[in-house]
This record gives C-alpha cells, structure tokens and sequence, in this order.
C-alpha cells in the first residue's frame, strides 16, 4: 500500500493518525451539512480529544479570517485603482463582508483540520496503516 501524504490529507480532510478516514461528513459547500465525525471509521482515533476541545478551532478560525480580510482589503485597494476615500468605502465593507460570508465553512472545516494535523501534539501520524 503507497504512503499517504500529510498535504492530502490535509486538503481532504484525512484523519490525522492513520491519513485513510475521513474527519468530516457531508462536503465542504452543497445542502448537506458538514459535521465532524466522533472517531476515525478506520483507525477509530477520536477527534474530540476531550471536551470542548474544538473552542482552540475558532483562534485559528480567526487567524484565517483575518487574513482573508486583509488579503480582500488589499485585492479591492487594487482593483478599484486605489480608490481609498468616503464615497469607497462601501465597497470594501461589501467586499470583505461577502468574502468572509462565503470562506466561513471552508474556515470552520480548516481550522478543525489545522488544529488536528498541526497543533494537537497528542495525536501522531501512525505509518503502521500504511502497511497491507
């Protein structure tokens, strides 16, 4: 069996330990509502370390947000010519509010993702899944 890498995992929402199940149901935008399975269904590593563990999710949650934010409020300054005065700053607030608007469940997903793969120092990658 070919060894899982941590960046597909990391863009597809892999479990940390074993890279193989899927920390998510239902997709990242559509009708069906994304929410984060209780255990890895194949190495059955629970995601919810211990209770409440997904509140350290929202600073990171918000690390992204704000660079979003920032990144859109550069884009639009851009775009518009560098148009900065009263009369414009409408448009930005459209701008980044609709832009953070639409990122919000790619930023819930990601930021659970981010705080499992990169800042949980108690779950490691196990290679022993990638064995046949």
């Amino acid at each position: 069996m070919k060894k899982t890498s941590k960046l597909y995992a990391l863009v597809n929402g892999k479990c940390p330990t074993c890279r193989r199940g899927d920390i998510f149901t239902g997709s990242l935008y559509g009708f069906n509502i994304q929410r984060t399975n209780y255990s890895c269904s194949h190495c059955n590593q629970r995601f919810e370390i211990e209770p409440g563990y997904f509140y350290a999710a929202m600073y990171v949650s918000y690390a992204m947000n704000m660079a979003e934010m920032i990144t859109m409020g550069f884009a639009t300054y851009f775009f518009s010519g560098g148009r900065l005065d009263f009369d414009s700053i409408w448009i930005y607030v459209a701008v980044i509010f609709l832009g953070s608007l639409l990122l919000s469940p790619f930023n819930y997903r990601y930021s659970r993702i981010i705080l499992l793969h990169w800042l949980s120092p108690k779950i490691k990658y196990n290679v022993a899944y990638d064995k046949p």
